[in-house]
């Protein structure tokens, strides 16, 4: 697959609507765990949290409600779920953001969970549990969505396997995006088939076999080898877009008040999908994301803090 039509982007605003275009995202689904914590314990240590909730979550549920809530993409997701509550409590919000729910898969495990703690600053440290999330599979009906998208989204919460089959399934011209996270070795065949790779510094390094700490420019240099075109995320510093035929692209943040950063990062990369989808540059799909993204921190929760597409489209005029 070719990544010659993500057009390389300057420094303009935001200019490129979303909305027209169709995503499928081939991920996990968990429930979220979520406890507030004074501070994140060290190992060995007991800290007392807050009040337990219980929230829809996992990257690909996420991804996918962001790509058609924030980002307005007619969104398929790809996934599988538990037969219990958790399950239903997944498919609810999944379906009340308006994804297409119809390819989920239920099957004998239950439903992935995620634990996660949350400090004052909004920060959170995450442990998954990936249940039916082992099980998710690219078949007949799948393949035919996805041979429709104009963008399909993956991570790295399921097998591989799966990632590699809506590779395959995918028509001339059709991205496949990659949130390389949580980071882990990939094969050859995945580096080949991705057209843009989303990680975060941590993960950059990780994947270019690089210390933390390492400089994000170097690192989306050293990344170029594998992919096209990569974006490197750094939290409150924005994100970094390289293309191999053009220069990097520094995207700021939007400067807000964080309450919660989980799911800030999924929102981040539903909503670049989904622009990418419309047809927007990579720079410009970043520049949109970064609002969407920015958004989601200003609420708790994953999927409960996933933006208005009108909302994304505000803040990003402002810019």
């Amino acid at each position: 697959m070719s990544a010659r039509h993500v057009a390389a982007g300057g420094a303009a605003a935001v200019a490129t609507p979303v909305g027209a275009g169709r995503v499928v995202v081939v991920g996990s689904a968990n429930v979220d765990l979520v406890v507030p914590v004074p501070r994140h314990p060290a190992g060995g240590e007991t800290v007392l949290g807050g009040t337990l909730e219980r929230h829809p979550g996992g990257k690909g549920a996420n991804q996918a409600v962001a790509a058609a809530r924030a980002g307005g993409a007619d969104t398929s997701f790809v996934g599988a779920l538990g037969s219990d509550e958790s399950g239903e409590l997944l498919h609810a919000s999944l379906a009340g953001a308006g994804v297409r729910t119809d390819l989920i898969a239920r099957v004998a495990e239950p439903t992935g969970t995620a634990l996660i703690s949350v400090d004052p600053g909004g920060e959170n440290t995450i442990i998954v549990a990936p249940g039916a999330n082992s099980h998710v599979t690219v078949g007949t009906e799948q393949a035919a969505r996805i041979a429709e998208a104009d963008v399909v989204l993956a991570q790295l919460e399921i097998p591989l396997e799966a990632i590699l089959a809506a590779s395959a399934a995918r028509r001339e011209g059709t991205l496949l995006v990659l949130n390389a996270a949580p980071s882990r070795e990939l094969p050859e065949e995945v580096w080949t088939a991705v057209d843009v790779l989303v990680v975060n510094e941590h993960e950059a390094a990780d994947l270019a076999g690089r210390g933390d700490g390492a400089e994000p420019a170097d690192l989306a240099h050293a990344l170029l080898a594998r992919v096209p075109a990569v974006v490197v995320t750094l939290g409150g510093a924005g994100s970094l877009v390289a293309e191999r035929d053009g220069e990097p692209v520094h995207v700021p943040a939007f400067p807000v008040e964080p309450v919660d950063t989980t799911g800030a990062g999924d929102t981040f990369c539903g909503v670049l999908a989904a622009a990418l989808a419309g047809g927007a540059t990579l720079a410009d799909a970043a520049r949109l994301a970064a609002a969407a993204g920015a958004l989601a921190t200003t609420a708790p929760g994953a999927q409960e803090s996933v933006p208005t597409a009108t909302a994304v489209a505000d803040l990003a005029r402002h810019r």
